[in-house]
């Protein structure tokens, strides 16, 4: 038997909030990965290996991402890539001290 049509879209949204959670702490966690380049640079300091302009890249490609997230409003975006870039530019600091 088929559920009522006002049913479904309460069960579907409900669904797409507990998934809005779930990639808002992704979006979180994700740039945390970053942790441990950034711990080896910085205890090293030692960056000779680490490529600026890749680094630096992904840094500024965070940017739009930024702009968009609050454009649309959305706070998993503009979480996720703000993380991002602080976490990036960490790096870029660490290679602009430490590099070769």
């Amino acid at each position: 038997m088929r559920e009522p049509r006002g049913q479904w879209r309460v069960r579907h949204k409900q669904e797409i909030g507990v998934f809005d959670k779930v990639v808002l702490i992704v979006g979180a966690a994700g740039p945390l990965m970053n942790i441990p380049q950034i711990i080896k640079i910085f205890s090293t300091q030692h960056a000779a290996d680490v490529s600026l302009i890749s680094w630096l890249a992904y840094t500024i490609y965070d940017i739009p991402w930024i702009i968009y997230g609050f454009i649309h409003r959305d706070k998993a975006i503009v979480t996720a890539y703000v993380l991002w870039f602080l976490m990036n530019s960490i790096v870029v600091a660490g290679v602009l001290f430490y590099g070769s």
